[in-house]
């Protein structure tokens, strides 16, 4: 079982001065990803700014910030890639930093994207500080920085800017702020499909709550407890020794070894109810639009997707993708290193069941990882898709925090070395497509 209820801590520093070592260190590590790039770009003849804001999806999205919505492409092979497959949340900004700025749209579409990364980094932190403590805080934002593909995170995508909403959304659940976290859901379904992981997150916390609260009013006679009590907010008579007691350790404590508090999980029931009435209205509203555009009907979004050749076939087309990689020795290599990527990710998952992450995280990280492994879209995105999946990465970084500080930061700076190596060849070949 998972605990909705987040412990009481002892009196902490400004948010952002709690956050600021793991601020300091992705922009750190983020400055050193950019700089790798810019010379191995260089080397080769090719702009870095341009990799960054005007290949792949980042010209889809700068088109529909210029142009508008209709704009598609026909292959020979029938194939219709259309522009409607893009959610509208980044263009937006895109325009409206246009508007603002004397910045191209290409401009503000990267500006948007170091932004959000940052927000998303505190997003982040501020997720595994209410669960582990601010040790692992930073370093999950460092682990998340690292990743392969973290390079991702600057080019002008919407990855960064779904992850900083989802985060923060995520967050306001932990901490019983219900209608903030609706909002933030309702922005990240505006932002990609994936949005769907942050409504459930917020339906599942908000669903058990209810029970939860049926139950104790059963137990209780039916003595509701004070409308201000909220998830994670001490209850009127509760001393400063116990909050004390309930405080996380420095070393960043597990989250299930604190003492839950005798509140109604979640506050006032019209807060909880509005919160998750708004989680669904963005994406909702985009998919009905794209259906009426369209006009087929709120399945519409779907055949949009099905042009680019993406859907959910419950991960039949990756296996087969996997399968044929063995026909040969090269390849072999390769897809053995697939299948023991997706078997890490999956044991982290467990590892993060076991270790008992609160609900939301766990439905979150778990609709997260089917959508992206089970989709049929082009295989070479998977990495992309799955970075937004931050709360995988809390048992690398208990496991990290338990390290000296000299150590940790060895560690961290030789991965942060290959990443920023792997992210300029990859950008400089492939790419993110």
């Amino acid at each position: 079982m998972t605990d909705l209820e987040t412990p009481v801590a002892a009196p902490r520093a400004p948010a952002l001065r709690r956050a600021a070592p793991a601020l300091l260190g992705y922009a750190a590590v983020r400055a050193l990803g950019l700089a790798v790039l810019a010379g191995w770009s260089a080397v080769r003849g090719k702009s870095a700014y341009t990799l960054l804001t005007a290949r792949w999806d980042s010209l889809w999205y700068t088109r529909v910030a210029d142009l508008g919505y209709g704009y598609e492409v026909r292959l020979p092979n029938g194939d219709v890639h259309s522009n409607l497959a893009f959610f509208p949340l980044l263009p937006w900004l895109e325009r409206l930093l246009h508007a603002l700025a004397p910045l191209s749209y290409a401009d503000a579409g990267f500006t948007v994207s170091l932004l959000a990364s940052l927000a998303a980094a505190w997003g982040i932190f501020a997720v595994a500080d209410v669960v582990h403590g601010r040790r692992v805080g930073v370093c999950a934002v460092l682990v998340w920085a690292v990743l392969p593909v973290g390079i991702v995170q600057s080019m002008a995508y919407s990855e960064s800017l779904f992850t900083a909403l989802a985060a923060w959304s995520l967050y306001a659940v932990l901490t019983g702020r219900w209608v903030t976290a609706g909002v933030l859901a309702a922005l990240a379904g505006l932002t990609r499909p994936v949005g769907l992981a942050v409504v459930a997150a917020v339906w599942a916390a908000g669903v058990v709550s209810f029970v939860r609260d049926r139950g104790r009013g059963a137990q209780d006679g039916g003595t509701d407890q004070p409308d201000g009590a909220r998830l994670g907010e001490r209850a009127p008579e509760a001393s400063s020794a116990a909050r004390a007691r309930r405080a996380p350790r420095a070393t960043g404590a597990p989250y299930a070894t604190r003492a839950p508090l005798n509140t109604t999980p979640g506050g006032p029931a019209w807060r909880r109810a509005l919160g998750m009435l708004l989680a669904p209205v963005g994406a909702a509203a985009y998919v009905l639009w794209v259906g009426h555009r369209t006009g087929r009907g709120p399945l519409g979004y779907l055949d949009v997707q099905a042009g680019w050749r993406n859907g959910f076939d419950g991960g039949y087309a990756f296996a087969r993708f996997v399968a044929d990689k063995f026909t040969s020795f090269p390849s072999a290599l390769a897809g053995a290193g697939l299948i023991l990527g997706v078997g890490l990710l999956l044991w982290l998952y467990v590892t993060g069941v076991r270790q008992r992450q609160p609900l939301p995280l766990l439905v979150y990280t778990g609709v997260v990882l089917a959508l992206a492994l089970c989709a049929s879209s082009y295989f070479g995105s998977k990495p992309r898709l799955l970075m937004p999946a931050f709360p995988v990465l809390l048992p690398l970084a208990r496991a990290l925090a338990r390290l000296r500080a000299g150590r940790l930061a060895l560690v961290t700076g030789a991965v942060a070395v290959a990443s920023a190596v792997y992210g300029a060849f990859w950008l400089n070949g492939s790419g993110p497509p």
